[in-house]
């Protein structure tokens, strides 16, 4: 029969982990939370948690991407929600070639 030592309180400690997503559910409230993240608009989470839920998700792909290849950007939050009205824009009148 093998021994069973316990374990330091400083070993236990070292395995917690404190940044898990502690109310966070669904899929979406992580893309939606990781998307502000992202932007740096921490204050206006739930808005992305909302966009996550009803947006598709291509097109919010498409605005984050472009955020991320913008260069000298005053406001990420301000250029994504643009670029996002932009592609819904593009998505309801399609140009007739």
């Amino acid at each position: 029969m093998t021994k069973r030592y316990f374990t330091k309180v400083g070993d236990v400690l070292k395995k917690f982990r404190s940044d898990e997503d502690k109310y966070i559910s669904r899929e979406f409230q992580k893309y939606g939370y990781d998307l502000a993240e992202e932007l740096g608009d921490l204050k206006n989470k739930s808005l992305y948690i909302k966009l996550a839920k009803e947006t598709r998700r291509g097109l919010l792909e498409a605005a984050r991407n472009f955020v991320k290849d913008a260069y000298n950007v005053k406001s990420k939050p301000r250029l994504f929600m643009w670029k996002l009205s932009e592609l819904r824009k593009a998505k309801q009148n399609p140009k007739s070639k």
